[in-house]
């Protein structure tokens, strides 16, 4: 039988209070809790908010997020490619995600803000007018991705090829300019 937890606040828990597969949170607030290595696998979360969690290394497949959001979280390794496609909707703000991966996901309008996405993989997603806002973009991959309408004007630290993803009206910052040329060598000052 699945269990449907509505309106709850988890503060403090760990990976043994969210356990079993098919379960759905709804509505549910997430405090401090310490959820590195969990395995959330095939758990549905619906208009839920995380704030000052650990997802380290959380394992997510099959998992979905709908209209859920990161707040001052650590997620650092999570492989969000394995997550449920249907109605995938998910914002961070103040987050760690170094390492994480977003392989093939769509992901219009997702934001960003003062986030940390050190060698983050965006390979073949649809990343249209996605927000990058005070990011760092430190050895992110951006390969066949889609940036159409993506605001980088703030962000940092990023290399994308132009000839490489789809960048259709794009923005950026002059000063931010240098990390689409990257592949050419130059120096630039």
């Amino acid at each position: 039988m699945e269990q449907i937890d509505q309106d709850r606040v988890f503060e403090h828990a760990d990976a043994s209070a969210l356990g079993g597969s098919g379960r759905t949170f709804e509505g549910c607030t997430f405090l401090r809790c310490d959820l590195s290595y969990a395995d959330l696998s095939g758990q549905l979360f619906i208009d839920c908010l995380f704030r000052d969690c650990n997802l380290s290394l959380a394992r997510v497949a099959n998992t979905g997020f709908q209209d859920t959001g990161f707040r001052n979280c650590k997620i650092t390794g999570a492989d969000f490619s394995q997550c449920r496609d249907f109605g995938l909707s998910f914002s961070f703000s103040g987050c760690i995600l170094d390492y994480s991966v977003f392989h093939g996901k769509k992901l219009k309008n997702i934001r960003f803000e003062d986030c940390s996405l050190t060698e983050c993989d965006f390979t073949q997603a649809d990343l249209t007018k996605a927000s990058f806002i005070q990011c760092r973009l430190d050895r992110a991959v951006f390969s066949r991705t889609n940036l159409s309408g993506a605001d980088f004007t703030s962000a940092s630290g990023f290399s994308i090829d132009p000839e490489n993803n789809r960048m259709t009206k794009a923005r950026f910052s002059a000063g931010s300019l240098a990390g689409l040329l990257d592949k050419y060598g130059l120096v630039i000052r």
